[in-house]
């Protein structure tokens, strides 16, 4: 899709664009790095979601991963990469991320300015998780309009257990805060039959049935006149608004911001490892003492 040219999307490298019938196919395009969330993709992404916005040959889009995974994360080693405060060609001074509280926050408004265009979007985005959704694979996911998932998703935010907490948060509206509570205290996964069950997603269908299932609702919806479905999608958003939705985003940010500060064992570790370039000695230290972290509901009452 490199020769892709569009008003907004110009020669994409990670992100994939393609029109079928009313509904714009956007996939997220680094499956050698399972779909991390690097500000190239993320910038693309952002892109890709305009562009649907202005076609009047679409009507809703659909959002998926390529390869094995929906999305496993951020870029953790992008994002502990140590920053240069001087641009190298003009010796312009940055802003670093983890200069202090107040970079931090920037740092995240900016990250999380791309993915809010799914909620602000007038179309309809349906998103259809396969593999991994993780951490920052959830701050993409819950924005969209509609959720859909494979049985065997695995759905969670183990960065909990040592990186901070969820920059964007829609936990407690899709799941309410007794389970909100119970995934990101412990950074568990849940299969997506489960997610369904609890209402984290629309439904959940066998792997190999994803695909058409997730192209058949994006179809259905497809089917109501663009400007009804942008009336649905705003009402429904605005009552979201009215329960405090909008400024939970802005505080869950400031609440990130102040976990990167923790100075507790698994955040030093952490930070140490990946420090040392140990991405998976660091990934080792956070999540091995978790054990199996797949949550497995009682069924029997």
């Amino acid at each position: 899709m490199k020769d892709y040219v569009g008003k907004w999307l110009k020669n994409p490298e990670v992100v994939l664009f393609e029109v079928i019938g009313p509904v714009a196919q956007v996939t997220l395009n680094r499956p050698e790095a399972r779909n991390a969330l690097s500000h190239q993709l993320l910038t693309e992404l952002g892109n890709a979601l305009l562009e649907a916005d202005d076609r009047e040959d679409v009507n809703v889009v659909l959002l998926q991963g390529a390869g094995k995974d929906f999305c496993a994360g951020y870029d953790l080693i992008e994002a502990y990469e140590k920053a240069d405060p001087q641009d190298p060609a003009n010796k312009i001074p940055y802003r670093v991320s983890t200069a202090n509280f107040d970079n931090d926050c920037w740092s995240m408004e900016r990250f999380q300015s791309i993915p809010d265009l799914i909620y602000d979007l007038h179309k309809p985005v349906i998103g259809k998780i396969h593999g991994n959704c993780l951490a920052g694979g959830t701050d993409i996911a819950f924005r969209c309009d509609m959720l859909v998932a494979s049985e065997t998703a695995k759905i969670g935010f183990p960065a909990t257990r040592a990186n901070g907490s969820p920059p964007a948060h829609m936990w407690t509206y899709h799941l309410g805060p007794q389970w909100a509570k119970r995934m990101l205290m412990t950074g568990d996964i849940l299969l997506g039959r489960d997610a369904a069950k609890l209402g984290l997603v629309l439904d959940a269908v066998p792997a190999e049935e994803i695909d058409q299932f997730a192209m058949d609702l994006a179809q259905r919806v497809a089917l109501t006149d663009p400007e009804l479905n942008s009336a649905q999608k705003r009402i429904v958003n605005l009552a979201m608004e009215q329960m405090g939705m909008r400024t939970m985003q802005r505080l869950a940010i400031e609440m990130d911001a102040r976990a990167h500060l923790s100075r507790g064992p698994r955040r030093v570790q952490f930070r140490a490892d990946m420090a040392e370039g140990q991405f998976k000695q660091a990934l080792q230290n956070r999540d091995g003492p978790f054990g199996d972290s797949v949550i497995k509901l009682r069924t029997d009452r």
